[in-house]
């Protein structure tokens, strides 16, 4: 430990994590190396990073949620230099959701979040490249749209245990009428829909929205994205559903996803629709998404199921 150089940058929102403070302070004890810097405005991720790569910290650590682990992704994976030149990345989830951290069974305790650092060598990991109306953004978790999380749908407990997150939610929104189809077309190697959907996922990790599971079998070392797409419940999905449904099928929904495995997806709507990209929205007619390779190195533990080859 002694030796290693260390740069914490910690989403502002989360200064006062005492947890954090004290888990710091014992890594310090350990031997480290390690500087603290705070996010708190646009830019702020880019500099820091910048300014570590020019002191040679050997690894960087995003304090924060899933949008704080994209945006210092992001930051690593338009540079240059490939991913063996540059810092390793490691992640403490702060966020209120932490989904990425979740699926990846990256512990919520500070400290021990940082120990799975020291002790985990780091691993080449996929990232999502996002192109839209000649701008680009890169993206660690997934990529969603379809449904607003500002929407909130009161669903009772059976119903809740019945279909699971992402069923019940996005059902519930269609059933209320809050949402309409976004007519698209959505085209992948081996794979060209046209239609009407509710909810879609374009997935490196496997959940967002706060635990919907919207790519269940997505790993982040396999060089390919994982597209699910729901289409709207109408004619003989509608009929499949309700079937499902009536029949006390579990993860019915899922039931009537399309679903692909792909190193890219097109997508192509009749009018602008919004992407989020852990977080950060995106609005555009025209999408197009590659999954780029050990784009940068990551900290996860060991037998982590977003790990393909464990």
């Amino acid at each position: 430990m002694r030796g290693k150089r260390w740069r914490l940058i910690l989403n502002g929102k989360s200064t006062g994590n005492a947890e954090l403070r004290e888990a710091v302070h014992a890594l310090r004890e350990r031997g480290a190396t390690l500087e603290v810097r705070v996010t708190w405005e646009e830019g702020d991720a880019e500099r820091y990073v910048a300014e570590a790569i020019a002191h040679g910290v050997d690894t960087i650590i995003a304090a924060g949620g899933d949008g704080t682990l994209s945006e210092v992704a992001e930051t690593l994976a338009h540079r240059d230099e490939d991913a063996d030149a540059l810092p390793s990345l490691g992640l403490v989830p702060l966020g209120t959701a932490n989904d990425f951290a979740t699926a990846a069974e990256i512990p919520d305790d500070p400290e021990q979040a940082l120990a799975l650092i020291e002790h985990e060598p780091p691993r080449p990991v996929d990232l999502l490249r996002i192109d839209a109306d000649g701008e680009r953004w890169w993206c660690a978790n997934v990529a969603s749209g379809g449904f607003g999380t500002e929407v909130t749908v009161d669903t009772d407990e059976g119903l809740k245990k019945m279909l699971g997150g992402l069923a019940y939610l996005v059902t519930g929104i269609s059933r209320l009428g809050r949402i309409e189809p976004i007519q698209a077309r959505v085209r992948a190697p081996g794979f060209d829909w046209e239609g009407g959907f509710i909810a879609l996922g374009v997935g490196n990790g496997r959940q967002a929205g706060g635990g919907q599971v919207l790519c269940p079998d997505a790993h982040i070392d396999d060089g390919l994205l994982d597209l699910t797409l729901i289409p709207e419940l109408s004619g003989e999905v509608a009929s499949t559903f309700t079937a499902l449904v009536t029949g006390g099928k579990r993860g019915a929904l899922e039931q009537v996803a399309e679903r692909v495995q792909a190193p890219w997806v097109e997508i192509e709507a009749a009018q602008p629709l919004t992407l989020n990209l852990d977080g950060e929205p995106v609005r555009a007619r025209r999408f197009r998404i590659d999954c780029v390779p050990c784009r940068v190195r990551l900290h996860l533990p060991l037998d982590s199921p977003l790990l393909s080859r464990r």
